[in-house]
């Protein structure tokens, strides 16, 4: 980990566990718009993307106006799911300070607006834990890598002194466009498969395993 002097993170299926609840309000945002609803597997894979690249995604035969309104149905869902908001995956509240106490600069990159990030991130107390974060307000959509870039200028940072950590497909191929290592994790909205492809340093299946390879937390014995 001492290579690393940035260390980027994705939000929803990296950190918190809000997949489940950004797929439901798809589904209702497309019944309220009178769409076909499309198969789940579809909607977790435009997770990652800002809201309005999404909706394009799923359904491009939509004028602007009509990706408008569907935006709009979708924001009304998702705060209604959220009113009691997502919790951070197990180990991540043990990890960050474990992370903060390595000195490491700690910074999220999320396609959700700021207000969805600042709501989730105050929920669960955690926003003190992040020298930055850039949201769907402040950069182009993943994946694009102008978050990535911004965050390197913002630290005066070479590519090869960041790592980005995300579970889906367009944070792995914004770290390849902006030439950063990139670690998947398989517990969010991608597959193994997909994951794969975009040659990531490792491959998590949980986020112990990312504090492990990031040597913050020791490998546990075996119980035998």
């Amino acid at each position: 980990m001492d290579k690393y002097s940035l260390i980027i993170f994705d939000w929803d299926g990296t950190l918190v566990d809000s997949i489940s609840s950004i797929v439901k309000a798809l589904r209702q945002a497309a019944v309220e718009e009178r769409l076909p609803v499309l198969d789940d597997v579809l909607y977790r894979g435009v997770v990652g993307l800002s809201l309005a690249p999404a909706m394009e995604h799923l359904y491009p035969a939509l004028s602007a106006n009509e990706v408008e309104r569907l935006c709009r149905a979708y924001k009304k869902h998702h705060l209604v799911l959220e009113e009691e908001p997502s919790r951070p995956f197990v180990g991540v509240l043990e990890g960050l300070p474990a992370l903060r106490d390595s000195k490491i600069l700690l910074a999220v990159a999320t396609g959700k607006r700021r207000s969805g990030l600042q709501r989730s991130m105050i929920a669960n107390d955690v926003e003190a834990f992040f020298d930055a974060s850039l949201t769907a307000d402040d950069a182009r959509s993943k994946p694009d890598p102008d978050m990535i870039e911004q965050l390197m200028k913002r630290f005066q940072l070479m590519p090869e002194q960041i790592l980005m950590v995300g579970d889906s497909g367009f944070d792995m191929e914004m770290a390849c466009r902006a030439g950063v290592d990139r670690l998947a994790v398989t517990y969010g909205a991608g597959s193994r498969e997909d994951l794969e492809r975009y040659q990531p340093v490792f491959i998590a299946d949980d986020f112990d395993g990312v504090l492990v390879w990031l040597g913050v937390k020791p490998v546990l014995e075996q119980v035998v």
